[in-house]
């Protein structure tokens, strides 16, 4: 059994070596000595960037406009889901999003709760 030496990512150089490393063991077998160094990497790497890169949820419209580019969804369908007025009122940013529409987009069309809900 070899042993595998896995040294901690926290700089650039390590994160740099870390992202080498980790696109040279993509195609491992989870179950081998080489797909666990991998998923110890992929752990550390996504830890790093959480730390050097954070990156903050977005806001209710953007994550709205996200959902409805992804899934090809229009702003008549926005308006057909949660009203004429109250899809306007919301795009334009003139009224939060309400708990009955945060409840309407999660489960109709998927947009993330956490996004809806950071206001």
């Amino acid at each position: 059994m070899s042993t595998i030496k896995i040294t901690p990512v926290n700089d650039d150089k390590s994160y740099k070596a870390a992202l080498s490393r980790i696109e040279d063991l993509w195609e491992a077998d989870n179950h081998t000595p080489q797909g666990e160094e991998l998923n110890v990497l992929m752990i550390m790497v996504e830890a790093y960037e959480d730390i050097r890169y954070p990156m903050d949820d977005p806001d209710p419209v953007s994550a709205i406009e996200f959902i409805m580019d992804q899934k090809g969804y229009s702003l008549e369908d926005l308006r057909k889901l949660i009203g004429i007025a109250r899809a306007s009122e919301l795009m334009n940013k003139k009224r939060p999003v309400s708990i009955t529409q945060a409840k309407l987009l999660y489960k109709e069309w998927g947009v993330p709760a956490e996004a809806l809900l950071s206001q």
